[in-house]
Formats: structure tokens, C-alpha cells, sequence
């Protein structure tokens, strides 16, 4: 980081412990609309988390109209946008991160659980946002829940109604929809399904 990026960082978190009482750590080219519906009394980083493919010029964006609470630090990587509607909550537990290149657009609710990791170029989405109408058509509860441990691969997709337990894998460019009942397992696929049984990972 360049001695005047450093400068910036620092003046921004000053600004935001001052006004708002929260200790951020934002990339020069980070913008967040919303900062007091975010609560906290741990310290998010935004855009400073990066990879080999990330850029310094590259933007980060956190549209929090809702709620986002955050219960232990978090990193969240360059690049990424968030979109919290005006009645969601995004719950996220303590440790892990959220990479680079990642895409949340939540208007019901999302809830990660401790020491989960979101590899980049991810999508959680959960609100299908026009309604296809057709016969023995099911109901789907809107809303995203992983449990703790859980390892996202690159590329995956999440939809809305989704429900991923404790200690799970999801695999590279899966498309995942639906709720999963058995932990400790790899799930793969378009669509996703349990592939594998009693894995660990760390």
C-alpha cells in the first residue's frame, strides 16, 4: 500500500470511529451507504483482502438498506458488492471472510455461521424477483441459512430457500437450491447435490 493509500485509510478510520463508533478498515476505492445499519463492536475490513487476479483499483461496495451483523471481525474482499434490502438481515458468525469478486443480494434474510469461508466469484441471491407461475408448483421460503464451518468453493451460485448444515463443502461452480439435511458432506452439481459423506476439511 502506497504511503498516501495509507494516509486515506487511516483519515477514513478515524472518520468512522468518530461519527460512528465502529472500527472499520476500508480500501481507498471502498464505498458503503448505510454504515449506521451496520452493527458491530468487532473490526471489518473491507477491500483490503486481495488475491494474485485482484486489482487496487478495483471497487468494493456495501449497500446496507437493512441490517448487517457482524459477531467477531470480518474481512470482506476487494471487489465485492453487497445488497442488503430495506427489511433484511444478513447475520454473519465469527471468523472466517468473504474473498474477492463476491455478489450477496439479499432482501429476506442470510445467515453464515462461525468460521465460514466464501471463496471468489460467488452469488447468493434470494429473491427470484419476478414470479413464474406454473401447475404443482411448490412454495419456497425465501432466505439463505449455512451453519458453521462450511467452505464455499469459486464460482458458486446459492438461491433462495437454500439450507446448508455444519462442516460442509460446496464444490466449484455448483448451483445450489434447496435444503440439505446431512453435515460433513461435499455437495456438488448443477443442481447441487450430496456427493460425499463424513469429510473434514481446514
Amino acid at each position: 500500500m502506497s504511503q498516501s493509500n495509507f494516509f486515506i485509510v487511516l483519515f477514513r478510520a478515524l472518520f468512522v470511529k468518530i461519527l460512528y463508533n465502529r472500527f472499520f478498515i476500508l480500501h481507498p476505492r471502498v464505498k458503503i451507504k448505510g454504515i449506521k445499519n451496520i452493527e458491530t463492536a468487532y473490526r471489518l475490513n473491507v477491500g483490503v483482502m486481495d488475491v494474485g487476479f485482484s486489482h487496487r483499483s478495483d471497487k468494493t461496495y456495501l449497500n446496507i438498506r437493512g441490517k448487517l451483523v457482524l459477531n467477531g471481525d470480518y474481512y470482506i474482499g476487494r471487489g465485492s458488492r453487497l445488497d442488503i434490502g430495506v427489511n433484511a438481515v444478513v447475520k454473519i458468525g465469527k471468523g472466517g471472510f468473504i474473498n474477492v469478486n463476491n455478489t450477496l443480494i439479499i432482501t429476506r434474510k442470510l445467515e453464515i455461521g462461525d468460521n465460514c469461508i466464501i471463496s471468489w466469484n460467488c452469488q447468493f441471491l434470494d429473491d427470484d424477483f419476478h414470479e413464474v407461475q406454473y401447475k404443482g408448483k411448490k412454495k419456497t421460503e425465501n432466505g439463505i441459512i449455512i451453519g458453521d464451518n462450511v467452505w464455499i468453493g469459486c464460482g458458486v451460485s446459492i438461491y433462495k430457500g437454500t439450507v446448508i448444515p455444519s462442516g460442509c463443502v460446496i464444490a466449484s461452480n455448483s448451483v445450489v437450491r434447496g435444503v440439505f439435511a446431512t453435515p460433513n458432506s461435499i455437495i456438488a452439481g448443477n443442481p447441487a447435490k450430496v456427493i460425499m459423506n463424513e469429510v473434514t476439511w481446514s
